[in-house]
């Protein structure tokens, strides 16, 4: 990457980035709506709603009061021994808002952090039971669950991204997918077997996103659920990507009609807005945790945990959710993809388009100039990141049918061109 020292990108060390090869990142200045402004005045239609957080699109006025006042009335406090009104708000709103008896909220500042919590509340619990050996998570292939070191150990170790960690951390148990009858006996066989390792199954629900955007149907979903309680062993679901109406319903485990023992909340959870991650308990799990022996506390509490502006925000956001019709317009979104991106399906170099909630995948047989299809893109003023074999569309839920349109008609044109392959 060859810059200026004066712009201070020296300094920056990007995500998922060579930093020795990059070209230079372009520079915002300004968002609003669905609309990220550059520096030097291009004006580019968001795709990715800030990597699917912005759902109610950018600088909402109501999220933006709302966090206003509680910045002048305290913008942060430790929950160590205090709690406050914002958090013990947005706990009851979840609460009411997840299905079954999820209802007990553990807040974290980060979607990596909230599925580590997870990962130490399934280990504990039994632990806390008096059960043994129970310290294994059953992931699946082509899953994805965060960056840090232990959700690396849950991620599928051939999905590129932390190859290069092998044998760094704990050996996890890997699976297929139960997606057929052969699957759903190879997987109830595995857990015959290997329950007595395995503290709890997770998985990423309707969509495994980091691997390609790979969908799976509800009926996957309700089978985990089966199996979890056949083999009397956790569920958690990993819904950072999948929750807050993405996937057409406000969680995509409704769709499955099943309650997981826990659940990971983040990414859209403040509307964009501000860093808040929440994993989410049943009441089971949470009472293994209770003890006349300080031991058996979960012993985990980040600085910032469920910090005031951003608990405000996510209460904020949950509030818009419940006056505007997200999940409405989630629906128009995926209509209008359908129909915009299906002609993709018959240009040079298409594998596949898909559809689902807000989610619109094109699938390539392979992208030999990422570099190059990046800045064709920005070429056509969208903002989207293509990434592994695949383009993809998440916007924000408010986005308007022409902006859309924009997006879907700049994708059909660069593959069209063949912006994807090297130049010749």
């Amino acid at each position: 990457m060859s810059t200026d020292i004066s712009t201070g990108l020296l300094q920056i060390w990007l995500p998922y980035t060579q930093m020795k090869t990059a070209p230079m990142p372009l520079v915002a200045t300004r968002t609003e709506g669905t609309t990220i402004v550059l520096e030097d005045g291009r004006e580019l239609v968001d795709g990715i709603a800030s990597w699917w957080t912005a759902c109610h699109g950018y600088n909402h006025p109501h999220i933006r009061a709302r966090i206003g006042a509680q910045l002048e009335r305290m913008p942060h406090v430790m929950l160590g021994g205090l709690v406050h009104e914002p958090v013990k708000d947005l706990s009851r709103r979840l609460a009411a808002l997840l299905p079954g008896d999820l209802d007990h909220c553990f807040y974290t500042d980060s979607g990596s952090v909230a599925v580590e919590v997870a990962m130490k509340m399934a280990i504990q619990y039994w632990i806390n039971r008096g059960v043994t050996g129970r310290k294994k998570l059953l992931s699946f292939r082509d899953g994805y669950h965060g960056d840090t070191l232990a959700t690396m150990s849950i991620c599928d170790p051939e999905e590129g991204m932390h190859s290069l960690f092998a044998g760094a951390f704990p050996e996890q148990v890997l699976a297929d997918l139960p997606r057929d009858k052969a699957l759903i006996d190879a997987l109830d066989t595995l857990l015959a077997e290997r329950n007595h390792e395995i503290a709890a199954i997770i998985v990423e629900p309707l969509v495994q996103g980091a691997s390609g955007m790979i969908f799976h149907t509800p009926e996957v979903l309700a089978r985990l659920r089966v199996l979890a309680d056949k083999h009397d062993v956790l569920l958690i679901l990993d819904e950072i990507f999948t929750g807050f109406g993405r996937t057409g319903t406000m969680f995509a485990c409704e769709q499955a009609g099943i309650v997981p023992d826990i659940i990971t909340l983040s990414k859209a959870l403040t509307g964009g807005t501000m860093a808040l991650a929440a994993t989410v308990a049943r009441r089971h799990v949470f009472e293994a945790f209770l003890s006349d022996s300080p031991v058996a506390a979960l012993m985990h509490g980040p600085t910032f945990m469920a910090n005031p502006l951003a608990c405000t925000a996510a209460c904020a956001s949950l509030e818009i959710f419940e006056r505007e019709s997200r999940l409405d317009q989630v629906a128009a979104i995926a209509r209008q993809l359908c129909e915009e991106l299906e002609p993709c399906r018959a240009l040079p170099g298409v594998r596949d388009v898909r559809v689902l909630g807000a989610i619109g995948v094109v699938e390539l047989d392979s992208i030999d100039d990422m570099n190059r299809l990046k800045a064709a893109l920005v070429a056509h003023d969208v903002w989207v990141r293509p990434f592994r074999q695949i383009v993809y569309l998440t916007p924000a839920f408010t986005i308007t049918p022409d902006a859309l349109t924009k997006l879907t008609a700049a994708i059909q044109s660069v593959i069209r061109e063949g912006a994807f392959r090297r130049a010749a």
